[in-house]
Formats: structure tokens, C-alpha cells, sequence
């Protein structure tokens, strides 16, 4: 299965390079899934129904978000009409929406997509995310129940995404980073055939800070006081996240590949 995952969509540059490139890359990669996390899509935070209905109508098969999930207030209840969007999974129990979905690609296949936040430096009480994750592929075996597995590791920090991966290596066919907008070098295949990269990067305009306007986040750094809100960065978006082919009959990633397209960045593709 050819599987493209795209990390955080950010503001307006984002969606446009989504919405432009995506529906060509699947025919011309002819992929069997996608997934992009879309957490920061509408102004920087949160994601709105109507942009979620833009991203799906690209090509998107499944939107996952993070700890920006319901920063748009509709999102709490949208979330519960669409079951394509997956908020992380262990946010508290009575939290609107779900955290991982079985869902069809082509030639009936079924994909396992699961997201978790990490904990460390996110300043919220958010449930264990190890156990969370151990209790959803316990469930949904790689090449038995599900033909490919993919988890969305949200956090901060390396350490704990890079543990996220070895946990999950032999039931995961990916785990992927998102959260920090930035792409790492690290895309490899780990023991047990689980494909991993610390950080699929963002969909978004590069010249800024982390996607947003330059400004008043400089501001911030050099003197210590705000004076604005932060806003999208609006320059021509580079693509970025990772590809991953996998074996149908165990599940195993053969294959993954950086993916960065477009924008300021060195292009990368399968």
C-alpha cells in the first residue's frame, strides 16, 4: 500500500498547497491513503468544519489534530458528525470525537489511524499516552485485522516521539511526529518494520517561525513583551511529510521516504 502522510497544515498557505497539490500527487504516486494533520489550518489554531470539508474534498482520507483540536469552537461539535477527524486520543474521556478510526482505502484495505499527544514540556494533564496507544494496536493487529497501522505522535520533544516509535515497532506500520513543524532527517525503517521520522514537518510558508508571521514572535524573543497576536505566515507553502509503502499481508513498512515539495525547501519525493 502507497500511504502519504502530510504534517500540520498551517493557516491559509498551508490549505492552498494542500488543496492544490494533493488531488495530482495521488494520482501521479498513485496512493491508496493519506492522512494529514490539519490541527493548525484555520488562522494558525484549530481547525474549522469548513476547512476540514476543503482539506477532505482534496483527497484527505483522515484529519488528525493535536492539542489546538477545539481552539475553533464548532470543531466540538463538528467533530461528532465527521467520523474522518481524530482528535488525540488521550484527552479526557468525555472529550467530543475519538481518537483512532478504522478506515477504508482502496481495494477495501483497512487502515488503523491513531493519535496520541506526548507529554513532556506540554504543560496539560493529558492521559498516558503509551498505554493509550498499547490498548488500540493490541486491538487492531498489523496484516490480521487492519492491512497497514499509522499513529500520529504529537509533542514536543524527540525523546519521547523516538520512544513512541520503538514502542510501536513490529505493530505499527508508521509512526510519525507532528506538532514541532519543522523535518526531521531521520526517516528510517526500525527493526520490526515500523517506518518512523521524528517530525513530518508542516505544510506552510518556511520564512517565518514555525509558520507564523515573523514578527511578533521576534518580538517576543528580543524583548521579552508581546504587542500582537501571531499570525500565519501567507508565502508560498512547501508541502512536507512522509511517504511509506507497506507489505498488505504483515503490515510492514518496505519503504519510507521524506517528502517536501515546493516552498523554500530542498524538494524531496518518492
Amino acid at each position: 500500500m502507497r500511504i502519504l502522510f502530510l504534517g500540520d497544515v498551517v493557516g491559509r498557505s498551508g490549505r492552498t498547497a494542500v488543496m492544490e497539490r494533493l488531488p495530482n500527487l495521488r494520482a501521479d504516486w498513485r496512493l491508496d491513503f493519506v492522512v494529514v494533520n490539519a490541527e493548525n489550518a484555520s488562522h494558525g489554531m484549530g481547525l474549522t468544519g469548513d476547512h476540514a470539508k476543503l482539506l477532505l474534498g482534496a483527497g484527505a482520507d483522515v484529519l488528525t489534530l493535536g492539542d489546538h483540536a477545539f481552539d475553533q469552537k464548532d470543531m466540538l461539535s463538528y467533530i461528532d458528525s465527521e467520523p474522518r477527524i481524530l482528535r488525540p486520543l488521550n484527552y479526557a474521556p468525555t472529550a467530543p470525537g475519538r481518537g483512532h478510526g478504522v478506515f477504508e482505502a482502496t481495494q477495501g484495505r483497512k487502515v488503523l489511524v491513531a493519535q496520541a499527544l506526548g507529554r513532556v514540556f506540554m504543560n496539560r494533564p493529558f492521559d498516558d499516552p503509551f498505554s493509550e496507544i498499547d490498548r488500540v494496536l493490541r486491538a487492531h493487529p498489523r496484516g490480521g485485522m487492519v492491512q497497514a497501522a499509522l499513529v500520529d505522535m504529537h509533542c514536543e520533544a524527540t525523546s519521547e516521539k523516538m520512544g513512541m516509535g520503538h514502542f510501536c515497532d513490529g505493530r505499527a506500520s508508521l509512526v510519525v511526529g507532528t506538532h514541532t513543524h519543522v523535518p526531521t532527517a531521520d526517516a528510517q525503517i526500525l527493526p520490526g518494520g515500523t517506518a518512523y521520522q521524528s517530525d513530518a514537518g508542516m505544510c506552510g510558508d518556511y520564512n517565518s517561525v514555525i509558520g507564523m508571521d515573523k514578527t511578533e514572535p521576534m518580538r517576543r524573543f528580543v524583548t521579552g513583551m508581546g504587542k500582537g497576536r501571531f499570525v500565519p505566515a501567507e508565502g508560498a507553502a512547501t508541502l512536507a511529510g512522509t511517504y511509506v509503502e507497506t507489505d498488505d499481508r504483515t503490515g510492514a513498512a518496505t519503504r519510507v521516504t521524506p517528502v517536501r515539495l515546493g516552498g523554500r525547501l530542498e524538494e524531496t519525493a518518492p
